[in-house]
């Protein structure tokens, strides 16, 4: 029998993720009265029948416990134009909210004005994924807005309304 293959390491793992295309979005919460978040691009549907998404969180990030104790999150999904938004909310400020135009949605999460599309959430399950959290959510409040979509790929962002189709 034929010894497996070892198995592929970090960075390996890293050089594959960056093959994939995906969205970017900011999830954030209420925390009492601060606002929290940080940028994530594992997002995904599951269902449209009934609006069902599902985001994941490191652990170890700041904001997972806030995200861990809500009720509700927002997902605001970035636009073309928000390349600062993103960077503020990829790093470690304290205050990321600071200078940012935001609002309150209807279920208390945070809005971030700009945005290419915007949900609010009800959480309905944290499954332990072995270092992130998968938050399943059910969709209680969207809107969608003309604002092209920021997209990332192989470590660079672009404009997700210029793809060009194939074939």
């Amino acid at each position: 029998m034929a010894p497996l293959p070892a198995k592929p390491d970090i960075d390996l793992m890293k050089q594959v993720n960056r093959q994939f295309v995906t969205g970017v979005t900011v999830v954030t919460a209420m925390d009492g009265k601060t606002p929290r978040g940080l940028a994530v691009n594992t997002f995904s549907s599951i269902s449209l029948a009934p609006a069902t998404v599902m985001v994941c969180v490191q652990h170890t990030s700041s904001t997972h416990d806030c995200l861990f104790r809500a009720e509700h999150l927002a997902i605001n999904i970035l636009s073309t134009d928000q390349l600062d938004v993103v960077s503020t909310f990829a790093g470690k400020s304290d205050d990321k909210f600071k200078g940012l135009d935001w609002e309150t949605g209807p279920f208390g999460s945070p809005l971030i004005a700009r945005s290419s599309a915007q949900m609010e959430v009800e959480i309905r399950e944290r499954l332990q994924a072995s270092t992130h959290t998968i938050f399943v959510c059910r969709a209680v409040h969207a809107a969608a807005f003309e604002n092209h979509p920021m997209v990332y790929s192989a470590g660079k962002f672009f404009d997700g309304g210029a793809l060009a189709p194939l074939g």
